[in-house]
């Protein structure tokens, strides 16, 4: 006779969190708890199922959310902080609380972050249908909001029995501790089948542990990626988040010095290599560094390791001018390895630069005068930010001196983190990162409103490190509750919250566009008309920022010089309470450029001289975009 099979009975969403608990990551021999917790707020749709499993699982820790897009985003940080060896779920009622996760999984998915997200769904049995907050369609009854996750999800399934949570909950579980799959991941699961009790196989929720594998690149291509590097004069590395992801970082620091490579940064591989290695070039593309943007243009081979190459990157395909370039992609990844008609080298960026290096150390090294040249670059570019970091601007402060005074009085140990608006182009081109965590920045997705959530979730993965949250008035005002949750946990923020009454980025973007910054300010609107900035006698609205803060909880500075900013950020360090640092800012202060171009397209027909000046610029531009179809070959 077969031999029974034992089972705990117990309901579809008590199995979620029971298998949650014991799934393990291992890489290099270290474990790592693949779940801290789950994040939620509870409303109909899963109050009474994953909501009553987490009260009876107290060893699974549950976390009050305040907006179901922060508590993703504060997820995805956690699992930034954490290599995406370990992360959260997430967990939300049907209707607008899991509509409100898609940002958030769009996020993940587009950064490559691994979150699991468990929305309450439509009753699987249909007879009470419709129900509360169900979107209805004539053309199937299988069909809900949480539909739109798909295309935002690397995986996504809906629980419509409860004994689908056999084979799903490992499928979930193979995407999400995958290197190159990894994302967001939506299980939907109907509020009723949440509560349906069924008798579950106890091997389901026995420890598992999900080897993290380095895989290894073919070695006939790593011969031809050698062959190519040693017939190379210009060389130039592209670091994305790979190399940080992969803890690549030391091993890229030897790789670039002994073979005098230099290496460009993506915002994402900021950190790779740290502030003063001689050929660090700093930030490359649309935000980056005249240092890195010169040797671009002249690269002869472009190693990128760990990057997907977005048009910010790219500078919009006009970057890489030299004729004949060709390109190296080292990815875990093939779907981003062939970018560019690449030399695909698919595998770990750690196990592939090493075995790279191995092959090239003692035999070959970039022109002695061209690595003297970057690093000559690199210097000089140094020097401009030291001129930024000191500039007093009057009678506001710049954006750029608050970034100086965070870098320079902020805890030389902590970690920076921002997201979206014109702070990213700054920082990206002006932080002098120390540690290889200190810079956190999304800009995948550049969400805003991702700032005080994700640095929520990174001082959850690093309690002993301080947290500085930089953001604009425009983001804080897109999301700014969990603050809330940060003092609730008490879990220390410090928020730097610069305030220039509106939408400085697309302001500047609007001006560049011939437009005014027309609907980027927050003004009163003049004759019942919104205005541009250069329309006298707008009035800028009663909004008090800082107010705001304090009735959130936080700890609050009102500043409005640089040496009121500095002693704010000296005092907050001894500080254990979330606190915010509000300063208004000169919203047309801004950090010099370099030669790199995005594409914006502009009106082809416009009544404005303004637009139509810009459009010619723009076709002239335009036509230097290219196709990388391996002619360098």
């Amino acid at each position: 006779m077969p031999m029974a099979v034992r089972t705990v009975r117990c309901t579809m969403a008590q199995a979620v969190i029971r298998f949650l608990n014991n799934q393990y990551t291992s890489r290099d021999g270290t474990e790592h708890r693949f779940f801290a917790g789950c994040f939620g707020i509870f409303g109909h749709g899963n109050v009474a199922g994953i909501g009553q499993a987490l009260q009876e699982h107290k060893d699974f820790r549950y976390y009050q959310s305040r907006n179901e897009q922060a508590m993703v985003h504060a997820a995805a940080a956690y699992a930034k902080m954490k290599n995406r060896l370990a992360t959260f779920a997430c967990t939300s009622s049907i209707g607008p609380g899991a509509t409100n996760m898609i940002t958030g999984a769009a996020a993940a998915t587009v950064n490559r972050l691994p979150v699991l997200l468990l929305p309450g769904d439509i009753f699987a049995r249909r007879n009470v249908a419709p129900v509360l907050q169900q979107l209805e369609s004539e053309h199937s009854q299988d069909f809900s909001v949480n539909d739109c996750f798909r295309p935002v999800s690397r995986y996504w399934d809906r629980i419509n029995r409860a004994d689908q949570l056999i084979t799903a909950l490992p499928e979930a579980m193979r995407v999400l501790t995958s290197p190159n799959e990894t994302g967001a991941v939506t299980l939907s699961l109907p509020q009723d089948v949440q509560t349906e009790a069924f008798d579950y196989p106890a091997g389901l929720f026995e420890k598992r542990v999900w080897a993290v594998p380095r895989n290894r690149p073919d070695k006939v291509t790593l011969q031809v990626a050698a062959a190519w590097i040693r017939r190379s004069k210009r060389p130039l590395i592209i670091a994305g988040g790979g190399v940080l992801y992969s803890e690549a970082t030391s091993l890229l620091a030897s790789f670039s010095l002994d073979l005098r490579v230099p290496v460009a940064e993506t915002h994402a591989g900021k950190g790779s290599l740290l502030y003063g290695h001689p050929y660090n070039l700093g930030a490359v593309g649309v935000t980056g560094t005249p240092a890195a943007s010169q040797i671009a243009q002249e690269a002869d081979l472009v190693i990128g390791i760990g990057t997907r190459y977005s048009d910010f990157t790219t500078a919009s395909k006009t970057l890489f001018e030299n004729p004949r370039v060709r390109f190296i992609n080292i990815n875990v990844a093939s779907f981003d390895a062939f970018k560019h008609h690449a030399l695909p080298v698919i595998g770990d960026a750690r196990a592939t630069l090493g075995e790279l290096y191995d092959a090239l150390k003692g035999t070959w090294q970039a022109p002695a005068h061209y690595a003297e040249s970057a690093a000559q670059l690199a210097r000089d570019w140094d020097k401009q930010v030291q001129r930024a970091y000191d500039t007093r601007h009057q009678p506001l402060c710049s954006q750029g001196e608050i970034i100086g005074l965070v870098n320079d009085y902020g805890d030389p140990d902590g970690v920076m983190v921002c997201a979206a608006g014109s702070l990213p182009g700054d920082l990206h081109k002006l932080w002098r990162a120390r540690h290889l965590k200190q810079y956190h920045m999304e800009y995948g997705y550049s969400t805003m409103g991702y700032e005080i959530a994700g640095g929520l979730g990174i001082k959850m993965a690093e309690p002993g490190r301080e947290v500085y949250v930089l953001v604009g008035d425009g983001s804080y005002l897109m999301l700014a509750t969990d603050l809330v949750t940060a003092v609730q946990e008490g879990y220390k923020l410090t928020v730097v919250l610069m305030d220039n009454d509106g939408f400085k980025s697309i302001g500047g973007l609007s001006r560049a566009l011939g437009q005014d910054g027309f609907g980027t300010r927050y003004t009163y609107p003049v004759n019942g008309v919104m205005v541009g900035d250069a329309e006298t006698g707008a009035q800028v609205l009663p909004v008090d920022l800082a107010a705001n803060a304090a009735s959130l909880g936080a700890h609050v500075f009102r500043c409005r010089t640089y040496a009121e900013v500095k002693a704010a950020l000296v005092e907050s360090r001894d500080m254990t309470k979330t606190c915010v640092i509000h300063v208004p800012t000169d919203r047309y202060a801004d950090v010099p450029g370099c030669d790199a171009w995005w594409d914006v397209p502009v009106a082809a027909t416009s009544h404005m001289a303004s637009v139509q000046q810009v459009r010619k610029e723009w076709e002239a531009q335009r036509a230097k975009e290219r196709c990388f179809l391996g002619e360098g070959a």
